[in-house]
C-alpha cells in the first residue's frame, strides 16, 4: 500500500475531526477531539478558536501516532459554515468566535432584510439570513461593540482561521462564503451591494479561491506543534455541507443527499443559481466550480427535528434506556402498518426551518386513540421527520429540480425501516452512504485535487461507499401521498395556536 496520505481536518460545531486517507481512497486512520460551545449570556453560543487550534494539534498527533512515518501528500479543511472571527491587526482574535447557532442577532436580522429587501436579499445571496449567520453577527458588533468594531482588520469564517494557523495565510472560498450571507453567489464573489450597504469595508473580507486550490504551506511553528513535516501543501478548502456533499459522491444534479441525522438536510446540486423568492430555502455554492457535468451550487432544505425527536421520544417519553433501545425501537416500528393506524406526528420539537421559517412552530402526536401502542409512536415519528423532510422538497421541486435517487445519510440511514419509508415517500430509489466522517473525506478529496493527483469530482464517485439499493412500492407512495397532504393539514390548521 502506498505510503503517501492525504490529510482532511473537519472543523464541526462540537469536534474537530481528523481523517487520514491514502491516496488510492482507503481511509487508514482517524481521530477527534472535543472543545465546548460557552454560553456567556442567553442566546449567546460561541466558541474560542485557541481550542479549535489545540484540538487540531490534538487530532492530528493522536492520528499520526498510529501511523508512524506515513507522509502526508497535503491537507484539506473542511468547516461549521455562518461562523464570525475578528482579527485585529496581528491577526489575533478580538473576541470570542460566534458561532451558527448564536440568537443574539435577531433585531439585526430584521434589520438586514428591510434594509436590503427580502427579494433583494435572496437574489444576490440565494438565502434568507438567520442568526448566527456572519452578515448578521458581523452587524451587532457594529452596533452593540463598536469599540471593538472599530479593532477589526480581518473578518474569517471558522475553518479559514484553522487555516490561518497553519499557514500565516489569509483566505476564504465561494462555498463558506456563501453561507457568510454576504456573498453574490451567480459571480461567486463578495457583494460589493451588501457590503456597502451594511458598513463593511471590502479589505475586511479574506481573498476568494476555489477549494480545490493550494492556499499556502505548512508553517515550521504550525509543523511541529502538529508533529508534521513543513512545507505541505494546505489546500483551501470548503464548508463542511459542500465537503459532505463531495464525501457522498453527490458531484451533480441527478443525486440528491438527504441527511437524517439530529435534524435533517436534503442537498440537491444544481448547474445554476435558482432562489426561492419565498425565502423558503437555502442556495449555496459547492466546493468545485461550475462544469458540464458538474453542478456549481446546491439548494439546501432542512428540518431541525429529525432524530432528534426519536431520541427524546426514546429518552423522555419511553424511557428505554439501554444500549439497544434504538434496535427495539425499530423491530417495534416495523410491527406497526404504514400512516400508523391514522398517527400523524408533526417533528417541530425546535420550530422549523424549510420550508415554514416558522421558529414558534410545535411539535405534535395528532390522532392519538387507545389502539395506539409504542410501535406506532415510533413509526409515526420516522414518518412524520420523513414528511419535513418531503415538505421542504416540495420547493426544489417547485423549483425545477428533479432528482433521480436518492443518498440517505446519518443514523437514519442505518434503519432498513427508516429507509423503506424514504423510498416510499419520495418515490425514489434510496441508497444508503456507508461512508463515515464524509465532510473530512471531502476535504482530503480537495486535498488530492488541489496536488492534481486526480479529478476530484470523478474520484467522489468512486470514493464514496453505497449500500443496497432500496425501492419504493407505488401502492404504499399513493398511500403516504394521501397521508402528506393530512400532515400539512395539521401544521396549516394548527400553526395559529403555537
Amino acid at each position: 500500500m502506498t505510503d503517501r496520505y492525504l490529510l482532511g481536518i473537519d472543523l464541526g460545531t462540537g469536534a474537530v475531526k481528523a481523517l487520514l486517507v491514502s491516496i488510492d481512497g482507503h481511509v487508514a486512520g482517524a481521530a477527534s477531539a472535543e472543545y465546548p460551545i460557552l454560553n456567556p449570556q442567553p442566546l449567546f453560543a460561541e466558541q474560542n478558536p485557541d481550542d479549535w487550534w489545540h484540538a487540531t494539534v490534538l487530532a492530528v498527533r493522536s492520528l499520526m501516532a498510529e501511523r508512524r512515518g506515513a507522509k502526508i501528500a497535503a491537507i484539506g479543511l473542511s468547516g461549521q459554515m455562518h461562523g464570525t472571527v475578528l482579527l485585529d491587526k496581528a491577526h489575533r482574535p478580538l473576541a470570542p468566535a460566534v458561532i451558527w447557532p448564536d440568537q443574539r442577532s435577531q433585531r439585526q436580522v430584521e434589520e438586514i432584510t428591510a434594509l436590503v429587501g427580502a427579494e433583494r436579499l435572496y437574489q444576490i445571496t440565494g438565502s434568507p439570513v438567520s442568526t448566527g449567520f456572519q452578515a448578521a453577527s458581523v452587524r451587532w458588533f457594529q452596533q452593540e461593540a463598536p469599540a471593538l468594531w472599530k479593532q477589526v482588520r480581518t473578518i474569517l469564517l471558522p475553518k479559514d482561521y484553522l487555516r490561518w494557523r497553519l499557514t500565516s495565510v489569509i483566505a476564504a472560498d465561494p462555498s463558506d462564503g456563501s453561507g457568510a450571507l454576504l456573498l453574490d453567489e451567480e459571480r461567486r464573489s463578495w457583494s460589493s451591494e451588501l457590503l456597502e450597504l451594511l458598513d463593511i469595508a471590502p479589505n475586511l473580507m479574506p481573498p476568494l479561491q476555489p477549494s480545490d486550490q493550494i492556499a499556502g504551506h505548512l508553517t515550521a511553528d504550525a509543523a511541529e506543534e502538529l508533529g508534521l513535516a513543513a512545507g505541505i501543501p494546505v489546500v483551501t478548502g470548503a464548508a463542511d455541507t459542500a465537503c459532505g456533499a463531495l464525501g457522498a459522491g453527490a458531484v451533480g444534479p441527478d443525486r440528491l443527499l438527504l441527511s437524517i441525522s439530529t435534524g435533517g438536510q436534503l442537498m440537491q446540486p444544481v448547474e445554476s443559481v435558482v432562489s426561492d423568492r419565498r425565502g423558503r430555502i437555502h442556495t449555496f455554492c459547492a466546493a468545485l466550480e461550475p462544469a458540464p457535468n458538474r453542478a456549481g451550487w446546491y439548494q439546501m432544505g432542512a428540518t431541525l427535528c429529525a432524530g432528534m425527536a426519536l431520541r427524546w421520544l426514546r429518552d423522555s417519553v419511553l424511557e428505554w434506556h439501554y444500549a439497544d433501545a434504538y434496535d427495539v425501537m425499530n423491530v417495534a416500528a416495523e410491527g406497526a402498518p404504514p400512516g400508523c393506524q391514522g398517527l400523524i406526528f408533526l417533528p417541530y420539537l425546535v420550530g422549523e426551518r424549510s420550508p415554514h421559517m416558522d421558529p414558534t412552530a410545535r411539535g405534535a402526536f395528532y390522532g392519538l386513540t387507545l389502539r395506539h401502542g409504542q410501535g406506532d409512536m415510533v413509526r409515526a415519528v420516522m414518518e412524520g421527520a420523513t414528511f419535513a423532510c418531503y415538505d421542504a422538497y416540495q420547493v426544489l421541486a417547485e423549483l425545477g429540480v428533479r432528482s433521480e435517487r436518492i443518498t440517505l445519510a446519518g443514523g437514519g440511514a442505518k434503519s432498513t425501516l427508516w429507509r423503506q419509508i424514504v423510498a416510499d415517500i419520495f418515490n425514489r430509489p434510496v441508497q444508503p452512504l456507508l461512508t463515515t466522517e464524509q465532510s473530512a473525506l471531502g476535504a482530503a478529496l480537495l486535498a488530492g485535487g488541489g496536488i492534481s493527483l486526480f479529478d476530484v469530482a470523478e474520484t467522489a464517485q468512486r470514493w464514496a461507499q453505497l449500500g443496497p439499493i432500496v425501492y419504493p412500492d407505488g401502492e404504499r407512495h399513493a398511500f403516504y401521498a394521501e397521508r402528506f397532504a393530512a400532515f400539512q393539514g395539521v401544521y396549516a390548521r394548527n400553526k395559529g395556536n403555537f
